[in-house]
């Protein structure tokens, strides 16, 4: 068995995946096809049964035309949309406090007492003040009046009066207006009672409805363990499973292979249809199975089977017991070629860091940026807290240049462009990065062609923002070039020995000498 997470599919995956091409182009119905063609992510297992003979198994991710069953794809894990059944009967009960909740949230009393509210509590508000201001000036009149020469006991008397009597009107015009605000007020606290104790209820009733799909999720194993997805993920990572989790193709046909006696013997996943928007994404392309939904479920799953391991979750002990290449150093800053593979700081597993290492030989240092794991080239350490300040503030405002080469998987036919792709990280397969137009953060990366070969195209970037990934989804995304880096193993379809993306050059103000200096590395491709 081929490892889920880093392969080449095979010749027998290959074969199996142009028979479900055939079929999805002369056999399915046009409605599932116009489906499939928006974009689908479909998966080719390759089993054995008790007598050695092979044969193919195929999924979709997800649903497919509003359901799970369909021909010549095997079928959900847990099917649970009979309309019917408990979970859409309870899902339509939430849908119909949804409904409720809205129109509570925007009933017209409430929203006008709201309205009346706040215009009353305002004109009360100036009301009062403006009443104020009338017995201060009049508590001004008053202390004049008893200034004057023929003031007399008697029209004492009277100011006296007066001013209890503006202070009684004072007090009453407060109680008017307390008891005006209490009775809008009490309208309002009811109805938002009843709007919050619904929504609790709403809030319940759908992790209530979520608990019973994930326990009735059942996966197997090789060696004949059964878990559902609620113990699954707190055995793996003690979190709660992702929505949809156990609804890729991996689990799907592993789970079908298990029910049926079958061995597994290899898998592959393609993408098929349009890229969508925010993933990277190509058609007839293959990709790993995802780790936020899939590792947890596929660690259990493959129990009992012999697979590789993932050569990027294994300590490469060449990487990181080489001796770091030093390109600068002096008082202030030290700068590094970090080789591919190698971690530019300490994270969490035990592997060594280029962080580490730079501290072990130079004492206090601290990171002014990073590379990937994967990415090769120029990094610079700060040798103390005030350089490292004031690096830190040329990163911020753009005032340092870097400069990467990478080559990538096609034909680029502009010279030169601009790429502005806003990022953020998926939500659901850290530590991917997706482009989102209303959440993501500006990413904007320059390039111009180095040369052209085999298919490959040789260029240089130059990022103007340093989000992360930034180069690599700028790279592969659809809106971008189209066109992955060569060995990319997050975003592109074909391992390579490496990551062809090197920091090849770095433009920086020195911090003490103000001095602009340039640094350079060649790729060593």
């Amino acid at each position: 068995m081929n490892n889920p997470f880093f392969y080449e599919p095979d010749a027998l995956c290959i074969k199996a995946f142009e028979e479900l091409k055939a079929h999805i182009i002369n056999d399915e119905p046009p409605e599932l096809r116009a489906e499939l063609d928006k974009g689908k992510m479909l998966g080719v297992l390759i089993v054995e049964d008790c007598d050695g003979k092979q044969s193919a198994l195929f999924a979709f991710s997800g649903q497919l035309n509003g359901g799970f069953e369909t021909d010549f794809f095997v079928p959900a894990v847990f099917d649970y949309l009979d309309e019917n059944g408990y979970f859409k009967t309870n899902e339509r009960r939430i849908s119909a406090m949804n409904i409720e909740i809205d129109a509570l949230e925007n009933d017209c009393n409430y929203l006008d007492d709201k309205d009346l509210f706040i215009r009353e509590k305002t004109f009360n508000e100036q009301a009062l003040a403006s009443y104020r201001e009338f017995m201060k000036s009049e508590k001004q009149r008053r202390a004049a009046r008893r200034a004057a020469a023929d003031f007399s006991k008697d029209e004492d008397e009277i100011l006296i009066k007066e001013s209890q009597f503006q202070k009684a009107e004072y007090k009453r015009m407060c109680r008017a207006a307390e008891t005006q605000l209490a009775e809008i007020k009490a309208r309002i606290t009811q109805h938002d009672s009843r709007l919050e104790a619904l929504k609790r209820k709403r809030k319940q009733d759908s992790e209530d409805l979520q608990n019973w799909l994930f326990s009735n999720f059942v996966f197997s194993n090789f060696i004949g363990e059964k878990k559902n997805l609620l113990d699954i993920f707190r055995d793996f990572n003690g979190k709660f499973p992702p929505s949809g989790s156990g609804e890729c193709c991996a689990p799907k046909l592993l789970q079908y292979a298990y029910n049926h006696h079958l061995k597994p013997i290899s898998i592959a996943e393609f993408w098929w249809g349009e890229s969508p928007k925010q993933e990277i994404r190509h058609h007839l392309h293959h990709y790993p199975a995802c780790d936020s939904k899939c590792k947890p479920i596929l660690d259990f799953m493959l129990r009992g089977l012999n697979y590789p391991p993932n050569p990027f979750s294994i300590t490469n002990e060449t990487i990181d017991n080489q001796p770091l290449e030093y390109v600068y150093v002096d008082d202030s800053i030290i700068v590094i070629n970090k080789p591919a593979g190698m971690l530019s700081v300490h994270g969490k597993s035990d592997r060594p860091a280029a962080e580490d290492i730079v501290r072990q030989q130079f004492g206090e240092s601290y990171f002014c940026h990073r590379l990937d794991m994967d990415t090769s080239g120029l990094l610079m350490f700060a040798r103390n807290k005030l350089i490292f300040n004031e690096l830190r503030r040329q990163f911020e405002e753009r005032e340092i240049h870097k400069t990467y080469v990478a080559i990538v998987c096609g034909v680029i036919k502009e010279h030169r462009g601009t790429i502005s792709l806003p990022l953020m990280p998926d939500p659901n397969d850290h530590p991917r990065q997706i482009v989102d137009y209303q959440n993501g953060k500006e990413a904007v990366t320059d390039y111009e062609i180095i040369s052209i070969f085999n298919n490959e195209t040789k260029l240089r970037l130059f990022p103007h923002t340093g989000r992360t990934h930034q180069l690599r989804v700028h790279c592969a995304h659809y809106k971008g070039l189209n066109a992955p880096i060569k060995g990319d193993r997050l975003y592109s379809h074909s391992p390579a020995p490496r990551l062809y993306l090197h920091a090849e050059s770095i433009t920086f103000t020195h911090p003490m000498t103000g001095k602009r200096m340039e640094l350079n590395v060649d790729a060593e491709f």
